[in-house]
């Protein structure tokens, strides 16, 4: 097929367009770095410099393209990750998941694309009631942390604006990233021992490689059918689990423990609750109907073999498109 992916040069872009082309795809990656264009097409790709935001940019480039199908990976993160102003950090995706959305989905209407996949996340999102994994059946947050009340409402546009559309809309809740060019800022907080067990830690994660997630979005492309799926591996995990695997992965010491009280008051509510009473998520459907297998099945040995520059070639190696 011909697919256009906004947002190419992000982590999961990086992974997906080697994937997409070693498929057959003809693949038109954008990115916002015009120091990103020989990375893409050094990949296989066409590249093309334009910004989400910008709707006549995005309408224009789509048309040049002629695709088949879009794939919208366009986020914005960066700098030090910042629990407490969990809104403002995300602020710039959030534009990206609401007005980029929205531009993605006039560009397609006006060409004709019919195949639209989108970028969602799955984990603190959950309802942080009954049981500890949860289906793309179950509810979402109703009432976040006061600093992710936008982030929420973003992520909500995002899925409810694709579902809605007249085109076969995918929406993939990808879970928790981790592997080279998603692992750095977690690594070094937990090598520095700023990342601690809070409470109980008894909030259950869900975890991806980003490998797999470009995997199973190439799933996606080829067979999956409109609706929503969970991209996550199939070890949903809680923190006071996971969190000293990683540590030990990493040559770290373990990490500290502190009282719920004492993060609340260190990290904010965002924090305290993701870390005591978060929910991980179910992949049964998107094994099912994507006929999709992660690669690296549970973090266990992804932390190990695939988290770092230095274990990625071992992941590479095991990475199925």
């Amino acid at each position: 097929m011909r697919v256009f992916l906004a947002g190419a040069s992000g982590a999961i872009g990086r992974r997906l367009v080697p994937q997409l082309i070693e498929r057959g795809h003809q693949v038109t990656a954008t990115t916002r770095s015009r120091g990103k264009v020989d990375e893409l097409r050094a990949f296989g790709a066409e590249p093309t410099v334009v910004d989400g935001l910008d709707a006549v940019g995005i309408g224009e480039a789509v048309a040049r393209a002629e695709p088949d199908a879009i794939i919208h990976q366009m986020t914005a993160l960066g700098g030090k990750p910042d629990m407490r102003h969990f809104d403002r950090w995300f602020a710039a995706t959030n534009e990206l998941r609401t007005r980029g959305t929205e531009n993605l989905i006039a560009a397609a209407d006006a060409t004709g694309v019919q195949r639209f996949i989108a970028q969602s996340y799955t984990g603190w999102t959950n309802a942080r009631t009954g049981g500890p994994v949860k289906t793309e059946d179950d509810p979402l947050e109703s009432e976040p942390a006061m600093a992710q009340t936008e982030t929420l409402a973003a992520i909500q546009f995002l899925e409810e604006t694709v579902l809605a559309a007249s085109l076969e809309g995918i929406v993939l809740r990808y879970g928790n990233f981790y592997g080279p060019g998603a692992s750095e800022a977690l690594v070094e907080l937990v090598r520095k021992r700023q990342f601690p067990i809070v409470g109980s830690g008894a909030g259950v994660w869900s975890w991806i490689h980003l490998d797999d997630a470009a995997s199973a979005t190439v799933a996606a492309l080829e067979r999956g059918r409109p609706g929503v799926y969970n991209i996550v591996d199939d070890d949903p995990a809680p923190e006071s689990e996971w969190l000293p695997s990683l540590a030990e992965a990493v040559g770290a010491k373990p990490p500290l423990r502190i009282p719920t009280w004492l993060g609340r008051l260190a990290a904010g509510d965002v924090m305290a609750q993701w870390m005591t009473e978060g929910r991980g998520s179910s992949n049964a459907k998107a094994k099912v109907v994507l006929d999709w297998q992660p690669a690296w099945s549970s973090w266990r040995q992804g932390f190990r073999h695939a988290l770092t520059a230095e274990t990625a070639d071992v992941g590479n190696s095991r990475t199925a498109a």
